[in-house]
């Protein structure tokens, strides 16, 4: 008998296009593997955030936006939150993986595991913060004016 498909039993569930699936698979498999061995900052944090805990806003953990796998995700205010240990530090693929999560309009929070164990009150506040602060419109919804139209180019005399 084949697993329920809306059960999730065996499958691999992403955002990303079905024909891209395959590509990624192991990034999948790796990903659901982390949501069942979290570190203990990621249980504590997990604790924080699901089930709406952060009042109104959904979280998702150990999500992929291909080619990454971020800790935990707000889609609605496109808000990523990651628990770091010692090892991403100055890290230059923690850089190159915030601009590309920048460029897909996505922002990051980042806490150290000692910060997130040490002082979950405080995260929470900080995390709720970023949640509730205003945010300018999504780069979908705006886009500055077009030059070769006209409208925006400096006009000198």
């Amino acid at each position: 008998m084949n697993p329920s498909p809306l059960a999730g039993e065996g499958g691999i569930r992403s955002a990303q296009p079905s024909g891209r699936v395959r590509g990624y698979a192991s990034l999948y498999l790796r990903a659901r593997e982390m949501r069942l061995n979290p570190t203990e900052a990621e249980k504590r944090l997990w604790s924080m955030l699901r089930d709406r805990r952060m009042p109104s806003f959904k979280f998702k953990r150990q999500f992929v936006i291909a080619p990454y796998i971020v800790d935990f995700i707000c889609f609605e205010r496109r808000l990523i939150v990651e628990a770091d240990g010692s090892q991403h530090a100055e890290s230059e693929y923690d850089a190159h993986r915030d601009t590309f999560l920048r460029s897909q309009g996505f922002s990051t929070l980042r806490f150290w595991n000692s910060d997130v164990l040490e002082n979950a009150g405080g995260v929470f506040e900080a995390i709720y913060a970023e949640l509730t602060s205003p945010h300018p419109p999504k780069p979908s919804a705006w886009a500055p004016p077009s030059p070769a139209k006209g409208r925006g180019a400096s006009r000198e005399r």
